[in-house]
């Protein structure tokens, strides 16, 4: 009776002992996957412009492989409303597609902007009658959209971008139908559009279309139209960014390199980073900070005359932390303003992005 019982208890003993090894294997195998977080990739684009297009081309030189977007800021109109392209650009164009292509930038698009050059050579920046007179019928609508896709063709651009600025509150609703008429036909040629908005615009009660991509600068902060500080800051960014989540579809921000100098008379100078880095070697005395809520430079110098000057500017380290307050809001298509005149250091930050 004993020898029988020692022999059960030590079946069952087995028994629990092969349970809990099979157990332990069956939950090992059933472990949950942990889950990995994927940061999407950043698409990056940026502009070339016909004023200042050979130094644009060298700094796309060094940067072309990073770029997955080009934008041409070439088309302005004349005095008929007809779109103009300047000497200089059609000087430029080919040593600009020649470059991107060798840079392996996968599209070249053109920018088209509402300024107007006139025939005694004068021009009017950011001009909203042109776009009024475009948008006054069907019939001038349909000629603007014809010789845009003429213009596209003929050049080889891949999409278009419209940078339409200060458009008057009646031009709005027209203008959005005008967008997505666009959009259809670029389509339907394999052409994508892009359209860039200014911080003012009313995005919240606008029936923006679906399928073109909305690009918000996030820029002006501060500039010719105000006193010293920098073109953006982390606030500022964060802020539009949370207006844009009523976009429809896919959505990015740009952002600007270089500065203003504030001449305490008054003027208002637009510098390129090298312009400013400059201005700062040849003064013995400036010294330059950076701020904490923007992470622009700044500093202070006397020119010949004695005149205090007051400069802010953007750099690598800005454009770097930019970029990141960008995708921590969930965005990751930037466009930068402009190509030309970046210092080496921060042709180096953008090669590490």
């Amino acid at each position: 009776m004993t020898s029988k019982w020692l022999y059960a208890a030590g079946a069952v003993i087995l028994v629990v002992i092969i349970g809990v090894l099979w157990l332990g294997r069956h939950e090992k195998g059933q472990q949950p996957i942990q889950a990995v977080t994927v940061e999407p990739d950043l698409e990056l684009a940026a502009w070339v412009v016909d004023w200042k297009w050979e130094s644009g081309v060298d700094d796309l030189e060094l940067i072309g492989k990073q770029l997955d977007r080009l934008q041409v800021f070439a088309a302005y109109f004349d005095s008929e409303n007809r779109l103009y392209f300047t000497e200089d650009m059609h000087e430029a164009l080919p040593h600009i597609f020649e470059t991107a292509r060798k840079g392996g930038v996968k599209y070249v698009d053109l920018t088209i902007v509402n300024d107007r050059w006139n025939s005694d050579g004068t021009a009017v920046q950011k001009d909203p009658g042109i776009v009024s007179r475009m948008l006054v019928s069907r019939e001038s609508q349909e000629e603007h959209i014809a010789e845009i896709i003429d213009v596209v063709e003929r050049y080889g651009f891949d999409g278009v971008e419209m940078d339409y600025e200060k458009i008057g509150e009646a031009d709005w609703e027209k203008l959005c139908i005008f967008y997505k008429e666009l959009h259809e036909r670029l389509q339907a040629k394999g052409k994508a559009l892009r359209i860039i908005l200014e911080p003012r615009t009313p995005i919240e009660r606008l029936p923006l279309p679906e399928g073109p991509v909305y690009v918000m600068m996030a820029y002006n902060l501060f500039g010719s139209h105000s006193g010293p500080g920098p073109k953006a800051d982390h606030a500022f960014i964060k802020k539009l960014a949370s207006r844009m989540k009523v976009l429809p579809g896919e959505a990015g921000i740009a952002l600007s390199v270089g500065g203003f100098d504030w001449a305490a008379k008054g003027k208002v100078t637009s510098l390129t980073e090298k312009q400013a880095v400059k201005l700062l070697r040849r003064s013995n005395v400036a010294v330059p900070m950076r701020d904490k809520a923007s992470g622009s430079v700044y500093f202070t110098y006397k020119d010949e005359g004695g005149q205090k000057h007051t400069v802010w500017y953007a750099d690598g380290e800005t454009i770097s932390q930019w970029i990141d307050t960008v995708k921590q809001a969930g965005y990751t298509n930037i466009a930068l303003w402009r190509l030309g005149e970046f210092e080496r250091s921060t042709v180096d930050r953008l090669k590490d992005l």
